[in-house]
């Protein structure tokens, strides 16, 4: 079997430059290595049977959850338990990485504008 690809995060974030759709650069034990840019805000939303967790790459992330504001810095994660309601948002640009279920919605299970059907693999 050959050895895996190194996957270039700096690379594959420079190949896109619109928010709030994610992109799969991996995939690993049922579950999607997601990268994103976003800017302003997300929707409230949760996932009723996965966990999500949010790694910031570049820039200021905060999460609203139903009491108080987390916010992450480059270097910094949090994982959203599963059924746990949460609004992303950045003032400005941010760069993250996102590990979410195989097919699990970027919207949950509160479909909006924002959700993405079927995400792109870089």
């Amino acid at each position: 079997m050959a050895a895996p690809d190194v996957i270039t995060l700096k690379d594959k974030l420079a190949a896109f430059s619109d928010h709030w759709n994610p992109r799969i650069v991996g995939r690993y034990n049922g579950n999607e290595l997601r990268i994103a840019k976003v800017q302003g805000d997300f929707t409230w939303h949760s996932h009723g049977d996965t966990d999500e967790l949010f790694l910031v790459i570049a820039g200021e992330l905060s999460i609203e959850f139903r009491d108080g504001v987390r916010r992450l810095g480059p270097g910094e994660m949090i994982v959203v338990p599963r059924g746990t309601e949460h609004r992303p948002f950045a003032e400005r640009e941010c760069q993250i990485l996102l590990i979410d279920r195989e097919g699990e919605s970027n919207t949950g299970l509160n479909p909006s504008e924002l959700a993405r059907r079927k995400l792109d693999e870089l």
